[in-house]
């Protein structure tokens, strides 16, 4: 069964309610770094690359995609949750009352729980081990499905953290959960 490298993407330059797609700070560049040699410690074999096609998770891809002289492949599925507004500043207070519920369709015309499957189905149609680049909520998801858990966030992946799934009979299992910290949405 494949096993899945779900990675949170490095610290952004800029919060979620600051800047629609932020790169990477200083601070995320270098975790960024220092993932990629965490994961060639820890995978050995050059795996395939899947990305988030925000920036901050493309930015966050690059010291491993040339460490392992390979190109990322971009994969919405894996993206950050759709946000039902563009204001930046509604958006983050969206973003921060959601995160403290469990899944269900908020009446913002947004189907969440489409979007909670297709992170599913992404993940589920993988044929072999794969490296991943992702969000805070969509690792959450992956986690949430392994643990039967409904809520939206069951832990709080640091940035740059590496969380573990094995794809045992069709269903999601964690093998290994990844580094927690008190981060800021970002």
């Amino acid at each position: 069964m494949p096993l899945i490298y779900m990675i949170r993407h490095g610290e952004a330059a800029s919060g979620w309610d600051a800047d629609m797609d932020p790169g990477l700070s200083e601070k995320g560049r270098a975790q960024a770094e220092s993932v990629a040699r965490e994961i060639e410690r820890k995978v050995g074999a050059r795996r395939p690359l899947i990305t988030s096609p925000l920036r901050r998770c493309r930015e966050t891809s690059l010291p491993l995609a040339r460490l392992w002289s390979s190109d990322p492949v971009i994969d919405a599925r894996v993206g950050e949750i759709p946000s039902p507004m563009h204001d930046l500043e509604a958006r983050g207070k969206w973003l921060r009352a959601f995160m403290a519920g469990s899944w269900t369709n908020d009446g913002t015309g947004v189907d969440f729980l489409a979007w909670r499957d297709g992170v599913v189905e992404a993940l589920l149609g993988l044929k072999q081990d794969t490296v991943i680049f992702s969000h805070f909520i969509a690792i959450n998801v992956a986690a949430g499905r392994a643990l039967a858990d409904d809520r939206v966030v069951c832990f709080r992946p640091d940035n740059c953290s590496v969380t573990v799934f094995d794809t045992k009979g069709g269903k999601l299992a964690l093998v290994e959960q990844g580094r927690e910290a008190e981060t800021k949405v970002n």
